[in-house]
């Protein structure tokens, strides 16, 4: 019984390796979509965790305006010193129960194992010192600004007309809103940033569940350029 025990467990660890290196290997999308006709950047971050990834995008004018909304769930989004915003999608469970590791707890680990329902968690930043070890920072184009900004907006529930807070922060420098869409550990943050950056023109591997996952894929398929800070 044991060995036929052991025998199992084996084959799962193996299985599990397969995929995620096949995940990792293969490339998302395919084929290099063509060349933008401009040459004009915006510098994104993509901000790591061992466990979990967030956006950081430039907080131009335009992505003010867009997400405006903020400033009616507290945050100071006129404060000329913000520098970038920060999205991250998650599991509401874990996302808002366990703001440090010491808070962490058995329930939000299950329902983040199982399903849990979606949220956004945004955050304003000043200077994001991008020879960080957890800062990828990395070019894309305007139209590849744009479709990341839309897919962004597109994870709140409601959009940005109708985003719903949660009336959560873990301080006063963030706030917690309903995303779309359900989370669990297979497909979740890290999968959500990986989609994201593919809208903005940039590969990954076709299955990314743990952020070193995702920065070696990015490293993988994309020419060294692509993540060389610079842009707007």
């Amino acid at each position: 019984m044991l060995v036929k025990l052991l025998k199992g467990l084996a084959i799962i660890v193996v299985v599990a390796a397969i995929a995620v290196l096949m995940g990792v290997m293969i490339p998302r999308p395919w084929r290099q979509p063509p060349a933008e006709t401009t040459s004009a950047t915006y510098r994104i971050l993509v901000l790591s965790n061992p466990i979990h990834t967030d956006f950081a995008i430039p907080a131009t004018p335009g992505i003010r305006e867009r997400f405006g909304f903020l400033a009616d769930a507290g945050l100071d989004l006129g404060n000329p010193d913000v520098g970038y915003i920060i999205f991250g999608w998650g599991g509401r469970a874990f996302y808002t129960e366990t703001p440090t590791w010491a808070d962490l707890k058995p329930m939000p680990v299950l329902k983040s194992l199982t399903l849990d329902s979606a949220v956004m968690h945004v955050q304003l930043a000043g200077d994001i010192p991008l020879d960080h070890p957890d800062v990828t920072p990395m070019d894309v184009s305007v139209a590849g600004f744009a479709r990341l900004s839309d897919y962004i907006a597109s994870s709140f529930t409601g959009g940005t007309e109708e985003a719903v807070p949660l009336g959560f922060s873990y301080g006063q420098g963030d706030a917690f809103f309903e995303g779309q869409g359900y989370f669990n550990a297979l497909v979740g943050c890290n999968t959500w940033t990986a989609a994201g950056l593919r809208n903005a023109g940039i590969a990954t591997g076709a299955w990314t569940p743990l952020p070193w996952l995702l920065r070696i894929s990015l490293k993988l398929h994309n020419p060294p350029q692509a993540l060389v800070p610079g842009g707007k």
